[in-house]
């Protein structure tokens, strides 16, 4: 059996994280078996080579090796693509049509982002794992296949299993041996050495000299998320190698090619539901309320202001906007019930003659102090609806609506 520097060399892999070091490991023992594998781990971790190791170092290495994106095949394609199909099972099949699991008979079959299979194809599936049986598309004949399955996933396959998006009884026969990747922020003394070695083929592909990094540069590409990991790794190493003209990269620079460090805050990324649509709207619907409470506590402190201090015209216009805001909320329905204040008859020049002695009435709804409010400002202003609604600091419509409402 290979050793693990030989395996790193033969395949490509760099790096000497020990979490990575102990995945291949565990490649090499279970190579020679036909135990079943599942790789897990992020997206862009490399999970694709692990399977091409357990290929290469198994008994099964001459025959066929096929790798499969489960996850880029239509739901209504992919029985006919693992499993073939017969002559005119469905619109199209003009021929009959071999399937990979046919195909890689006595090899290998790489199943990427096994977490994206239907539920029908996972029944399928598990017949394949269970007896190595498989039937085409459009067939009653029962068919044999002796293939090693291997497959790879970046879903969190407990919480498929609990959503039924994933079979259990799959799921176990699918991780017989599980082989976990480590993301690359895990990995922080791999990082440079993967970008030097991505810059070096980057400049022998574009025929240009290898860009380098200074010191703080390194620092800072290694202190990065990355959540996109190697491949966004690789990506960030072409985009500086073709653009820059200086060779020598600063940390200023390399952070212009880094998305979370150009001031954008990183987003939180959940999986869009009713539940978390629910508790968004939720969440609004507080902020109202909130806003609309604090609103009235401020109206009650600019009105205590009024009879202590007062009259100034800095009061009076804060306590118009104040009032206007409350109608406007009014007018979209979503009034909580909330302490208010009433606001009694105080006789001067200072057109507010409505309001009275505070007096703090907890029974009293907000809606009854709308109506008492209405009914002394048309009281005062002789029934004009132009002048109360002014007053009041609404519209003339709203004022209409709102005598039509409460029948005033």
């Amino acid at each position: 059996m290979e050793n693990l520097q030989a395996t790193k060399q033969r395949f490509g892999i760099i790096g000497n994280d020990i979490q990575l070091n102990r995945a291949i490991e565990k490649a090499l023992r279970v190579a020679p078996t036909d135990i079943s594998v599942l790789v897990v781990g992020e997206s862009g971790v490399g999970k694709e080579s692990v399977p091409k190791i357990i290929h290469q170092l198994s008994h099964r290495k001459h025959a066929k090796y096929i790798a499969v994106n489960c996850g880029a095949i239509p739901e209504g394609t992919i029985d006919s693509e693992l499993f073939g199909h017969e002559k005119g099972a469905f619109t199209g099949a003009t021929q009959t049509r071999k399937g990979y699991f046919e195909v890689a008979d006595g090899g290998t079959i790489f199943l990427d982002e096994v977490g994206e299979l239907p539920l029908t194809t996972q029944v399928r599936l598990l017949r394949v794992l269970e007896n190595g049986e498989f039937i085409k598309v459009g067939s009653s004949q029962v068919q044999k296949t002796n293939v090693r399955i291997v497959a790879a996933t970046n879903v969190n396959m407990h919480d498929a299993i609990s959503k039924g998006k994933f079979r259990e009884d799959l799921y176990y026969r699918l991780s017989t041996i599980e082989i976990p990747l480590p993301p690359l922020r895990q990995r922080g003394e791999d990082i440079h050495l993967l970008f030097r070695k991505f810059a070096a083929d980057f400049a022998q592909k574009y025929r240009m000299p290898t860009i380098r990094l200074e010191d703080n540069a390194v620092k800072v590409l290694t202190n990065y998320n990355f959540p996109g990991n190697i491949r966004q790794l690789r990506n960030i190493a072409e985009q500086i190698s073709v653009v820059e003209e200086n060779r020598n990269i600063s940390s200023q620079k390399l952070t212009q090619y880094l998305p979370d460090m150009q001031g954008n805050l990183p987003a939180v990324v959940g999986n869009n539901n009713s539940n978390s649509d629910f508790a968004n709207e939720r969440d609004i619907m507080y902020k109202i309320l909130f806003d609309m409470r604090n609103d009235i506590n401020d109206l009650k402190k600019l009105t205590l202001d009024l009879l202590k201090d007062g009259t100034s015209q800095e009061v009076k216009e804060e306590n118009h906007r104040l009032i206007q805001k409350i109608y406007q909320e009014q007018e979209t329905e979503v009034i909580p019930e909330v302490e208010v204040v009433q606001i009694p008859q105080q006789t001067n020049q200072n057109n507010y003659d409505f309001i009275e002695t505070i007096e703090e009435d907890e029974n009293l709804s907000l809606q009854e102090k709308e109506i008492e409010m209405i009914k002394k400002s048309l009281e005062k202003n002789s029934g004009k609806r132009k002048l109360a609604a002014k007053e009041l600091g609404i519209s003339e419509r709203t004022l209409y609506r709102k005598i039509k409402q409460y029948d005033l």
